[in-house]
């Protein structure tokens, strides 16, 4: 879309609305009835805001080419503090991205005889003090929905995520600014990891992961032999399992770095930003099974085996009585060629620090 100033574009369309808006929706059918979001619009940029699902984000298309993938479980509504150990995997549905914390990450797990479920509670949580806006400043004009999720507990932890998502008219860009404030009076964990989900048509054969990687290793055997190929997708296969690969990633002298699926074929590609420091985990979840095709990109501050691998080792991530981390993560699609091979250069550039 060409960059207009404020008056280029009034003079332009009756409403702003005609290229760019943000409207509160409710899902009126099957699972999903109840399901309130925001659907965002940015020109050719389209993707939903869950609002009861921690301000996570559902489907997101690019010129209505899809690149989110959605479980077999479709769109569901409210399962608030769903702790029922893999029963989770009911109620996991996946789209571009989902939060998993923050008392624990991936598997579920008991220890001191306390129960953990799959990926946390945090994705399940619904938001209040909700907001949507759409407004100029200066010449660009920000669409922003914003809300608060707070994990807790009677006796127990008292974590608030505040989440800002935004765009801006003419970019390809989302900026999702997270706020998490420990507003307990005693040490809390605070284990993190930021499920980015690529599915078809942007994922395909034509499609491959580009990271600036340092080191690759497979989270399991069952991983071991396919470590070699983890920037390309096979056609699906029936009943194949799941692997996953922790990756090391390099980064620049402030410690952002990037992860990214392009497509050739598509000549579109997926860029997630996001800083080393805040975030020094990576971890890709790749399943080429049929019916469940699908790459996950994960930053995390915690490590894919979860809290008893901290527990044992010590190194469980704390946040201390009113303090708060902020974590940002940037989502840029790549149109063409030229940006294509630009984030190719990023990666082998970094690597080579």
């Amino acid at each position: 879309m060409t960059m207009l100033s404020k008056r280029e574009l009034l003079a332009r369309v009756g409403s702003v609305q005609q290229v760019a808006s943000v409207r509160p929706v409710t899902f009126r059918e099957g699972r999903a009835d109840g399901l309130t979001a925001y659907a965002v619009r940015n020109g050719p940029l389209a993707f939903d805001v869950l609002a009861d699902k921690g301000l996570d984000i559902g489907s997101f298309s690019y010129r209505g080419v899809g690149f989110d993938f959605l479980a077999k479980t479709g769109l569901l509504g409210r399962t608030a503090y769903d702790t029922h150990g893999t029963e989770a995997l009911r109620s996991i549905m996946g789209g571009l991205m989902f939060t998993s914390g923050y008392e624990s990450i991936c598997s579920p797990c008991t220890l001191d005889g306390r129960d953990y479920p799959l990926h946390g509670r945090i994705r399940t949580t619904p938001a209040e003090h909700r907001s949507a806006d759409a407004f100029w400043d200066g010449d660009d004009y920000v669409l922003r929905v914003s809300g608060e999720m707070r994990e807790a507990e009677l006796f127990g932890e008292n974590l608030v995520l505040r989440r800002s998502i935004e765009t801006r008219l003419g970019e390809r860009t989302v900026r999702i600014v997270d706020e998490v404030v420990n507003e307990a009076f005693r040490p809390e964990p605070l284990m993190l990891l930021y499920h980015f989900n690529v599915g078809h048509p942007l994922l395909s054969e034509a499609a491959r992961v580009v990271l600036p990687v340092l080191a690759t290793k497979p989270r399991d055997e069952v991983s071991r032999p396919q470590v070699e190929s983890w920037a390309t997708m096979p056609p699906p296969k029936a009943n194949e399992p799941e692997y996953v690969f922790l990756h090391e990633l390099a980064a620049d002298a402030a410690g952002d770095t990037f992860a990214a699926i392009v497509n050739q074929e598509l000549k579109l590609g997926v860029r997630l930003g996001f800083n080393r420091q805040a975030l020094p985990y990576f971890m890709q979840w790749k399943s080429t099974a049929a019916g469940d095709y699908a790459i996950g990109l994960e930053p995390a501050n915690s490590s894919v085996y979860g809290r008893p691998h901290h527990a044992d080792a010590g190194d469980l991530h704390m946040l201390a009585p009113g303090a708060k981390e902020i974590f940002e993560l940037t989502i840029t699609v790549l149109d063409g060629d030229e940006e294509i091979d630009r984030v190719q250069e990023e990666a082998d550039r970094l690597s080579r620090r």
